[in-house]
């Protein structure tokens, strides 16, 4: 167990380390942000930060020297340089981001341990594609094998014909089937070292152009029918994955059951409403078992919780935001508004 005073190390420097930073603050630790990028939102409120790039193996071993556990804020941190990090030090560790940043391995995996991912194909040369389509049917979207996020490096084919002329990434794609779904859910857990596993709700999620807009609880009834067999599978990937902290796993509910999305081993944007929203957030939750706490309560405090992101220049409308005087306002400090990138978000807790 870390005591108060201990220094939590996080790769990456965006909204979700600030986020984490300063639930880890509350409960007295002092955070260390590792990035490549000047510019961090996350070192802003931590007490250390190194800028270095993610390959410099040096850099990264006087950080770690320098921090009493290291955790990371997103999944595409390259794996080989985490070498130079303590196995037992990282929390949760590399295997969960290796299996993460291949989209084909990782529908693969969550098949090993029971799962349904949306029928696909890998496709890793020009010559595959024609023969994915045919094999797992159109409409469908072929997506980057790896990297990508918020709807980019995705390509929708209506038809085979679509397929004409697109070039595969040198990384490889994997196309899969379209989804008839009622909507989208998230299943977030917390996995303390010892094994204790705890859920909070899940939200109905809404996109826009690929991004989340919104969340929301209560979900429709169809989430509620199929979010055991959801929190099984979820359970089951992270057991798997010997997995400390918080883990997210994304899904459709259709007619057959839930199908598996796609996961991503950190906290989510889907869950930014515990802040507010439950008795204790999955930012906290998240330290408290990297640090080798006791879990929170991950409980719901009101029936009715809504979460919208702020994306683009309206966000920095702070007047109109607060009119509400039941909106609890985020903002990451971003410098500049563009289309398309999350500025913050709020959470509206009960009725109203």
């Amino acid at each position: 167990m870390l005591k108060p005073g201990a220094t939590i190390g996080i790769l990456g420097g965006g909204q979700l380390g600030r986020m984490m930073a300063i639930a880890a603050a509350q409960i007295g630790y002092r955070c260390h942000i590792y990035a490549p990028e000047q510019d961090s939102v996350a070192a802003e409120v931590s007490a250390e930060f190194t800028c270095a790039p993610w390959y410099d193996r040096e850099a990264l071993a006087t950080f770690a020297a320098a921090c009493d556990v290291v955790t990371y804020e997103f999944e595409n941190v390259p794996v080989e340089p985490l070498s130079a990090i303590p196995a037992d030090l990282l929390a949760p560790g590399t295997k969960a981001l290796e299996i993460a940043q291949d989209r084909v391995r990782e529908k693969r995996f969550v098949e090993d341990v029971g799962g349904r991912p949306a029928p696909f194909a890998a496709v890793d040369h020009d010559s595959e594609l024609a023969d994915a389509v045919e094999r797992v049917g159109a409409p469908g979207i072929l997506k980057t094998r790896r990297d990508g996020y918020d709807g980019k490096g995705q390509w929708r084919l209506a038809q085979a014909h679509d397929a004409q002329g697109i070039r595969v990434p040198q990384s490889g794609s994997v196309y899969e089937g379209m989804v008839h779904f009622d909507c989208e859910f998230s299943v977030i857990l917390v996995r303390a070292r010892d094994g204790e596993v705890r859920f909070w709700d899940s939200t109905h999620n809404t996109h826009e152009h690929g991004i989340l807009a919104h969340s929301e609880l209560p979900a429709p009834a169809i989430v509620g029918e199929q979010v055991a067999e959801a929190r099984a599978l979820a359970q089951k990937v992270a057991e798997a994955l010997g997995y400390v902290g918080v883990l997210t796993c994304e899904f459709f509910a259709t007619a057959d059951g839930p199908v598996f999305n796609e996961m991503a081993p950190r906290v989510h944007n889907s869950g930014h409403w515990t802040i507010e929203g439950a008795v204790t957030s999955q930012f906290e939750n998240h330290v408290r078992a990297i640090a080798g706490l006791p879990l929170g309560d991950t409980a719901s405090v009101a029936e009715r919780i809504v979460m919208d992101n702020l994306i683009g220049e309206t966000a920095l409308e702070v007047v109109n935001h607060l009119s509400d005087t039941r909106a609890h306002l985020h903002l990451y400090g971003k410098a500049e508004a563009r289309e398309g990138r999350k500025m913050g978000h709020i959470t509206r807790v009960g009725e109203g």
